[in-house]
């Protein structure tokens, strides 16, 4: 299945707890103002990429990385691919966080919203709202939520993200 990408970070240390590669999706009509990455709202931006290759790009980063971590752009936004590739990843028992620009009750009403989150361990959920700057690791405005899925991550290792 054909996922439309901006960038892929084998390494990173930023985007999440431990190390962790990273997949920035293309595309974002979500359009927060002062957003991190005004690059990725471009849906005919970017590459596009098949699921299967992605997660082979993955495995071979997988004895170097604890997680992958999706970003965007709006990963919401491609439901059926972005499904696609976190249940492929959930076979490597890497962990999987997410950033959506959606509350994490919006995204639950979505299609294919309950059944990615059943594959995510953490998601950064909520828009970025430019005027509401945070101080913690992980989070653009005061706004968003950390939201444990699953009992794979604790608070303390978020706290030790460095700050981006």
């Amino acid at each position: 299945m054909e996922l439309r990408i901006h960038a892929f970070e084998p390494f990173s240390r930023a985007n999440g707890p431990g190390r962790r590669a990273v997949v920035w999706t293309q595309g974002c009509s979500i359009g927060c103002p002062g957003c991190f990455n005004p690059t990725t709202h471009d849906s005919t931006g970017g590459q596009t990429i098949d699921t299967i290759d992605l997660v082979k790009r993955i495995l071979a980063q997988s004895q170097a990385i604890e997680g992958v971590t999706i970003s965007g752009g709006e990963p919401t936004e491609q439901p059926d691919a972005m499904l696609d590739l976190l249940t492929r990843l959930g076979d490597l028992q890497l962990s999987r966080m997410m950033f959506s620009g959606r509350t994490l009750e919006y995204i639950r009403t979505m299609p294919r919203g309950p059944a990615i989150l059943d594959q995510l361990d953490l998601l950064i959920a909520g828009p970025y709202v430019q005027s509401a700057p945070s101080s913690l690791p992980l989070l653009g405005s005061q706004n968003q939520r950390i939201h444990f899925l699953s009992d794979r991550h604790r608070p303390e290792e978020i706290e030790r993200v460095p700050r981006m």
